[in-house]
């Protein structure tokens, strides 16, 4: 093994130590580890020579099609988020769970439907926000929803031909290295649902242990903001007639419905019951994030009409925060009084004072200094306002934009269009992605703007230093000497080699890509098997489960990358739920792939 090789193996071993021992973000660690490869300074025969990797190798993450993939599906993603479908897809698809569990055996199970005919990256794309904001609502831990997520995506990477690119890699070198027939479209099944059974039981039961459970450094409780903010019932939306706890009005965290107004009766200590009636005016008391959300529940509308005489339309509109100043000369007139929205063309929609309970309508309260108000405004409010002693303080809302629901039609039917040409195979996920992200855009189901906002910049550069170094592995050699001396080492035993196969496979699926992985194995593995003089599918099975199957870190596999920065997540934390199932995995693979793919036989069942 040249000392190129041995540059590679040092510099990833640094990485992970880093990863694993620091808390660097992981983007800067894998932008170390790539730097290193690209300038390290090594000597041989023919002198000194800078660097392992060229520019070209090192940069070809960039270019590389899953990494464009995971870029233009964040847009799909928020396109989804914006029209008010992601918020439909998690009231029907994952229900009101009472407890973590249940949220996460109801998000695994639809997860790994899903995965089983569809390529896992764009599932996972799609359902991170949507279960970012499920846990919010319902008050559970991220970190306890996001590897089941992950996980629950590759687990069912076996149970049909299509999962996951590497079966089609491994298929297609099956196809032309030994002039096998290409494995049924289904028959990696027999040797994948057991393993996806077994998978998601351990992490119904063990993993769920395992998980850490990480908190926010601040409590939403912990915002000493506390608006209160009135809304109503519009007559013509799908809120009318149903009950407080069927409305989801009763889980939005660091808020509380305080009493209805109806017909000039006050309804106080509102029960989860109480059907809800047209023109209902609803006080609440929270924070501004749960203002936020309340301003997307799709049937309630601004008790305050001024929001609806402003200059721009709503969809270009955001929440703004502004603390009253002692100058302002609003100051001791109620909102109506001074013609707030007239002057400052902005709609006062709640007020927050020192944390008390303002009882009276908008309109009514009398600002005084120190007030915080909560305006409906254009985005440009806060460059017009930042100097103007009227206010202490202006700052925006962050996604306070209130969502396009009469475009949701139009963002459902663009992902379900690019599921069916994927699954079809008339596009690949890569072509389907950049259609389904211009059509969002077409539709103005997201804007120019929202658009690359959506993008996630540090996980695209983690996945491109990972591609660059995983590409050092192949081309000094290092991954071919490790698992050539690994596989050497399992004599004559065909069960003992099956496992080494397997074995190498997985580890090097977490140093390079998955598909590298399999590319560099198979056809070792298919020679171990001639050697041996025994049938070469259990091997090529072993080389295709073990690369699809990828869990002990974060940087093995792209599902497991986007979830690290959501989930809150350490390396360790990888290591610590991954390794046992992993284990589980090579151990079912050993025992049921000569069963089903008999060693005395070349052909499946």
């Amino acid at each position: 093994m040249g000392i190129e090789a041995w540059i590679t193996i040092g510099a990833i071993v640094m990485v992970l130590g880093l990863l694993i021992f620091t808390r660097h973000g992981p983007d800067l660690v894998m932008m170390f580890g790539l730097t290193l490869l690209m300038v390290a300074p090594w000597h041989d025969v023919h002198g000194w020579h800078i660097g392992v990797l060229s520019i070209r190798d090192a940069l070809s993450g960039l270019s590389n099609p899953g990494l464009v993939t995971v870029a233009v599906l964040f847009v799909v993603a928020e396109g989804l988020q914006q029209t008010g479908a992601m918020n439909f897809m998690v009231q029907r698809l994952l229900g009101r769970p009472k407890t973590i569990r249940t949220a996460q055996t109801r998000m695994m199970l639809l997860v790994a439907a899903i995965s089983a005919f569809l390529n896992n990256t764009p599932v996972v794309a799609v359902f991170i926000p949507l279960i970012n904001d499920w846990a919010r609502k319902f008050h559970f831990s991220p970190s306890k929803l996001m590897i089941p997520l992950s996980y629950a995506a590759i687990l069912t990477g076996m149970c049909t031909l299509i999962s996951t690119a590497s079966n089609l890699v491994v298929n297609g070198l099956l196809m032309s290295e030994t002039g096998h027939a290409s494995v049924g479209m289904f028959e990696v099944a027999w040797l994948g649902l057991p393993i996806a059974v077994l998978g998601l039981v351990y992490m119904l039961t063990v993993g769920f242990a395992l998980l850490p459970e990480r908190k926010p450094a601040i409590s939403v409780a912990d915002d000493p903001r506390q608006y209160t903010v009135e809304m109503i019932v519009d007559p013509r939306g799908p809120l009318v007639g149903k009950s407080i706890e069927d409305a989801g009005l009763r889980h939005l965290p660091g808020m509380y419905l305080m009493e209805i107004e109806r017909n000039d009766q006050i309804i106080a200590a509102v029960g989860p019951l109480e059907k809800l009636v047209a023109g209902d005016r609803l006080v609440f008391a929270g924070i501004v994030e749960s203002i936020v959300d309340l301003q997307k529940i799709r049937g309630l509308m601004p008790a305050t009409n001024q929001v609806f005489k402003l200059d721009a339309p709503r969809v270009v509109r955001c929440l703004i925060e502004a603390v009253v100043s002692n100058t302002c000369p609003l100051v001791g007139k109620s909102i109506r009084e001074g013609h707030f929205r007239t002057v400052y063309n902005a709609a006062v929609i709640a007020v927050a004072r020192n944390g008390e309970r303002i009882n009276k309508k908008i309109g009514d309260i009398v600002l005084r200094p120190g007030d915080t108000l909560l305006l409906e405004t254009t985005p440009d409010f806060v460059e017009r306002q930042r100097d103007n002693r009227d206010f202490y303080l202006v700052s925006a809302v962050r996604d306070s934009q209130p969502l396009r629901y009469e475009r949701g039609p139009y963002a459902v039917a663009i992902l379900v269009t690019m599921i069916v040409v994927v699954q079809l195979g008339w596009l690949d996920i890569l072509q389907g992605a950049l259609l389904a992200s211009g059509l969002m855009l077409f539709s103005r189901c997201v804007t120019e703007q929202e658009a690359r906002r959506s993008i996630e910049w540090n996980l695209l550069v983690v996945i491109a230093a990972a591609y660059g170094i995983g590409r050092a592995m192949g081309v000094t050699g290092a991954a071919e000497h490790i698992a050539q001396g690994l596989i050497s080492t399992a004599g004559t035993n065909p069960y003992l080699a099956l496992a080494v196969v397997y074995g190498v496979t997985m580890v090097l699926n977490e140093l390079i890509t998955n598909t590298g992985a399999a590319v560099l194995v198979f056809p070792i593995a298919v020679a171990t098997a001639m050697k041996l003089d025994v049938s070469y599918m259990p091997f090529v099975m072993a080389v295709m489960t073990a690369a699809s199957m990828s869990f002990n870190t974060p940087v093995g596999y792209q599902t497991n990358l986007m979830v690290y920065g959501p989930g809150g997540y350490r390396f360790t934390d990888y290591l610590r739920v991954g390794v046992p199932l992993s284990l589980l995995m090579w151990g079912t693979t050993i025992v049921l792939a000569p069963i089903i793919w008999p060693f005395g036989e070349v052909t499946g069942p």
